[in-house]
């Protein structure tokens, strides 16, 4: 290790010198020597004493050459770490690679088809299929995640190098369009595949993380993030944790929480921030940091009507209703006709219109069967179908839309 020492007139270095390019903790004040190098004084009892002058000088210099050799056998210390720890690491490479020379070509990790149906992948993604209707550019998208887990657990079986991805998830689409039920089925993926221990799904919004006082928001969202250990936490409207017109705003430090606990706990937690497309791109430009957490961005579409026809006839059949033909063209009317409507929410939209049309079936066939002219009885189709009539009409919408 070699050494430069400059000397010079005590504020010539600091401003002439270089001042980015020296080490500030070993520069040296030296007081001005003695041309003599002695000093007379006396002691408490007023006899004459003669010291070395420069004595004071000596002992800085050789605390500094102390602290510098310390702090070069430190320095030392580390370079050392750091190249144990590259050549252990190629070491390692080198094992796997003569192992891998080793393997015969007919000895396989096995097919990619029973590894998934081993650790039920296959099942899983076949109950996404079923449970989601349409929306093929999410189910690519999972399947690409899935398919990245599988094949790094195949290697990993070979003894391969493996690295955990990050897993953390931006979902973007408007309400009602599959969220929380990918989330679900992620969260199930992972868990089969050892990525987290439960896979189960917290879902939390602003309320939930973000305190009305002082000293309030840290246990909120501590306690939301312990609730999701294991597994997922979904942050709905992940945005209105930030308000730019706020500094003072709680919210910040619940987000600061959340950077923390993505980076530092990401092998037991998964964090998905879901949210409107538009608004999730501008809380990613003013959260430095938090994108470049998200390793997987999924963006959900709006259903087509048919799509959302299809939906609507799914929960009616697993409710055990049926839409009669006539039915069905009002329903999808309906939902044609809300579609340009405000407050429009995709398959939540759905699902409250069959309630709706459930509701008037149930007083229709009570009136009707409480009528004098009537015996009364009711017939199972009668419980079990839903009719056009059932349904809200167009005027009654534009009416609805007017007063609102």
């Amino acid at each position: 290790m070699q050494c430069l020492a400059l000397c010079a007139v005590s504020g010539f270095l600091g401003q002439y010198a270089l001042p980015t390019r020296t080490n500030e903790r070993a520069a040296i004040s030296m007081q001005q020597f003695n041309t003599d190098g002695t000093q007379e004084g006396y002691n408490a009892m007023g006899e004459k004493v003669v010291t070395d002058g420069n004595q004071g000088n000596y002992r800085k210099l050789s605390d500094k050459l102390q602290e510098a050799d310390i702090e070069r056998r430190l320095e030392q210390e580390e370079i050392d770490k750091r190249e144990n720890a590259a050549k252990m690491m190629r070491e390692m490479r080198e094992r796997r690679i003569s192992l891998m020379q080793n393997i015969p070509d007919e000895t396989p990790a096995g097919t990619v088809d029973d590894f998934m149906f081993k650790e039920g992948v296959k099942d899983i993604l076949e109950k996404l299929d079923y449970d989601l209707i349409g929306l093929i550019p999410v189910k690519t998208r999972v399947r690409e995640i899935a398919s990245l887990l599988v094949v790094d657990k195949m290697r990993l079986k070979l003894g391969l190098e493996t690295s955990v991805p990050s897993l953390h998830m931006g979902f973007t689409g408007a309400p009602g369009t599959g969220k929380t039920t990918v989330a679900l089925r992620m969260g199930q993926i992972l868990q089969r595949m050892g990525y987290c221990r439960t896979g189960h799904v917290v879902v939390a919004t602003r309320d939930d993380l973000v305190g009305q006082y002082v000293g309030h928001t840290a246990p909120k969202t501590k306690e939301m993030v312990k609730k999701a250990m294991g597994g997922i936490l979904l942050v709905d409207e992940a945005y209105y944790l930030y308000n730019a017109a706020n500094d003072r705003d709680y919210g910040q430090e619940s987000i600061e929480i959340l950077l923390n606990v993505m980076e530092n706990n990401k092998e037991d937690l998964i964090v998905v921030l879901a949210g409107y497309k538009d608004k999730m791109d501008s809380f990613y430009s003013f959260i430095p940091g938090m994108n470049s957490r998200i390793g997987n961005h999924i963006e959900f579409p709006n259903y087509e009507v048919e799509e959302l026809v299809q939906i609507g006839t799914v929960m009616c059949r697993e409710l055990e209703y049926t839409m009669d033909e006539y039915a069905i063209d009002a329903f999808r009317q309906y939902i044609a006709k809300r579609m340009t409507m405000p407050f429009f929410s995709n398959a939540r939209t759905v699902r409250n219109a069959i309630d709706l049309a459930r509701m008037s079936a149930a007083v229709r066939i009570f009136n009707e069967k409480m009528s004098p002219a009537s015996d009364g009885m009711v017939s199972d189709m009668e419980l079990m179908t839903i009719t056009a009539a059932d349904f809200p009409t167009l005027d009654s919408l534009e009416s609805a839309a007017i007063m609102a």
